[in-house]
């Protein structure tokens, strides 16, 4: 088995907790008080009952016995009353600092480039940002308080044998000694266990998610019993991991076992001697077995946080190692683009993924567009087109080359002068596959933008050819939409366009938006192109004829380079050019 870490990470605890509790230091510290305050209670109450059993055996008045009473169900009274409140505010400090935490992964995944979404899959990521941080809810409410306290209840309780009979002291301070050594031990073994466990779930839960977005294609290929055998594979190797992990851990319940078994024993022997000899009284001695039996409470306590702090573990090394990666794109110092339509260049661009570094994905891409022309650009199936956008994303960066927008007259500027947002504001994409939240019809127009006014996008909506659906809905904009369910496909591309329309970019890219609609809707759609690429300057992804005819060039991608690039009239009339070609036999036949 890989080893990860097999100390506790006292160093990464410290952090984790400095970062999520310091907005919350004043709670914190109450709870910290409150916590403290119980074990102060659980110690006075034992005294009290030994005083008790004193004054019954000197036959003390009535009243004093009947005050020893209330003292004691009063302290009895207020520690549950502390304890309650303390649970209360200990779930309200881990919620709030665990729903940080999440929200911070979930931001951090989202600012990673797109290398580290091609490695790890959404069901993993799932696993990190919520698996990993609910393994760490009791982490962050009262875990490592409650185990500082019961060390500090098990000190204070050993004191007070010492104080009542040395060798009492001695022999039961040896024994718990010697169970918190052991456990120490064991808890160094079993936290790389727990981590694989971790590792394991994530593999599992990335799997099925994969799974369930491939259910059609799984099903019509006749895939379904490979995937099963797939699936008992992973969830085998899961159970074998938790196996190991709890055969180690079941070693961890003998232990407070064996140390209350020495501490009766001590008890029992040096009670019987020091009673005999008049050393100690009925009420002390019963004092020693009710400090044995509150030794009890902290030991199992311990046994059973040192199994939280193992799993603590395991999830803070592996939120350590998501939190660890950066990004490997940076924003540049700003290059605003303004308004109106943005020349593109691409100048001796070449791309290869990191991990495959002797393959040319694009190679050698050179060409100019100018503000407000519309490029179409074709090819078959892996001949660089998506890639080509994703690199005017920046959702990577060249291997060698420079990409330049510009807009306004100014010179085009290299993108990785611009910050990430402000390229993002300046390109916009409609593509065949539309994704809408669960969220309501104003927020998935304007991705949650609340500063665009509700007239703008009703103006918006009816230029896309939507005024009839708008108004058709029970609560107009503020209509909560279930994803994209309950709307048809022509519906969910035209919303897509309004996206677009909001943002007003200078250059919007299309992944041949209409391929898979009626033609009816088709049409519909291609009225909302038309309206987007006007005043804008334009790159159309093409499958289909009449898509190309509204490009002003055209360019073929072929295994990762340029074909052939000029204007769409010239080539359409020049019969040795390629795309003369691909009009006379059929675009979609030779571009499939």
């Amino acid at each position: 088995m890989e080893e990860h870490n097999t100390a506790i990470p006292f160093r990464a605890y410290a952090a984790l907790l400095g970062d999520y509790l310091r907005p919350q230091k004043w709670h914190a510290t109450l709870l910290a008080a409150l916590l403290l305050g119980t074990i102060g209670l659980q110690l006075a109450n034992p005294l009290v009952v030994g005083y008790f059993l004193d004054m019954a055996q000197a036959r003390s008045s009535l009243d004093r016995l009947f005050g020893a009473a209330l003292l004691f169900m009063g302290l009895a009274i207020l520690r549950e009353l502390i304890y309650l409140v303390a649970t209360y505010l200990g779930e309200n400090v881990a919620w709030t600092a665990t729903n940080a935490l999440r929200a911070d992964l979930a931001l951090h995944c989202l600012r990673l480039d797109m290398s580290f979404h091609k490695r790890y899959k959404p069901g993993e990521l799932i696993e990190r940002v919520d698996g990993d941080v609910n393994q760490l809810a009791n982490f962050f409410s009262s875990l490592v308080v409650q185990f500082a306290g019961n060390l500090l209840l098990v000190a204070g309780v050993l004191a007070v044998l010492w104080w009542q009979d040395w060798r009492l002291g001695l022999g039961i301070t040896c024994a718990a000694a010697a169970g918190l050594a052991v456990l120490g031990r064991l808890s160094s073994r079993t936290v790389p266990r727990w981590h694989a466990v971790r590792e394991a779930e994530a593999r599992l839960f990335g799997a099925v998610e994969e799974w369930l977005n491939g259910t059609e294609e799984i099903r019509s290929s006749g895939a379904v019993p490979y995937i099963m055998v797939r699936l008992f594979q992973a969830l085998r190797e899961r159970f074998r991991a938790i196996v190991s992990a709890w055969r180690l851990q079941a070693w961890l319940f003998v232990i407070p076992i064996g140390v209350f078994a020495l501490a009766y024993i001590a008890a029992h022997m040096v009670g019987y001697v020091a009673f005999r000899a008049g050393g100690m009284t009925i009420g002390q001695v019963y004092v020693v077995f009710y400090y044995i039996a509150i030794l009890q409470e902290p030991l199992w306590e311990i046994q059973h946080q040192v199994e939280d702090l193992q799993r603590a573990t395991a999830s803070i090394n592996r939120i350590g190692e998501l939190r660890a990666l950066t990004p490997a794109l940076h924003d540049g110092p700003g290059a605003p683009f303004g308004r109106g339509p943005l020349a593109v260049a691409f100048e001796k661009v070449t791309f290869r993924y990191e991990d495959d570094p002797n393959t040319s994905i694009l190679e050698d891409i050179n060409f100019a567009l100018k503000p407000g022309r519309v490029l179409g650009l074709l090819g078959r199936t892996g001949s660089g087109k998506s890639t080509l956008t994703r690199l005017l994303f920046r959702f990577y960066d060249p291997s060698e080359g420079a990409i330049r927008l510009g807009g306004n007259g100014a010179a085009p500027a290299d993108i990785r002068q611009a910050t990430q947002a402000e390229l993002r504001r300046a390109i916009g994409m409609v593509t065949q596959e539309v994704h809408l939240f669960h969220a309501t019809v104003r927020q998935n127009l304007t991705l949650f933008d609340d500063s665009v006014p509700d007239e703008r996008i009703r103006r918006v909506v009816a230029d896309v050819g939507l005024a009839d659906w708008l108004s058709s809905l029970p609560q107009g904009l503020d209509t909560p939409l279930e994803g994209s369910s309950g709307l048809s496909a022509g519906e969910a591309q035209l919303l897509a366009f309004a996206r677009v329309f909001l943002a007003d970019p200078g250059l919007v890219i299309l992944d041949e938006a209409s391929s898979r609609l009626d033609p009816a809707t088709e049409q519909r759609v291609e009225r909302a192109v038309a309206r987007l690429l006007e005043g804008r300057t334009g790159i159309i992804i093409a499958h289909r004829l009449a898509t190309v005819q509204r490009a002003d060039e055209i360019m073929i991608l072929q295994d990762g380079r340029i074909a052939e690039h000029g204007p769409r009239a010239a080539l359409a009339a020049d019969p040795a050019s390629g795309f003369f070609r691909l009009l006379q036999t059929g675009l979609e036949e030779v571009m499939a």
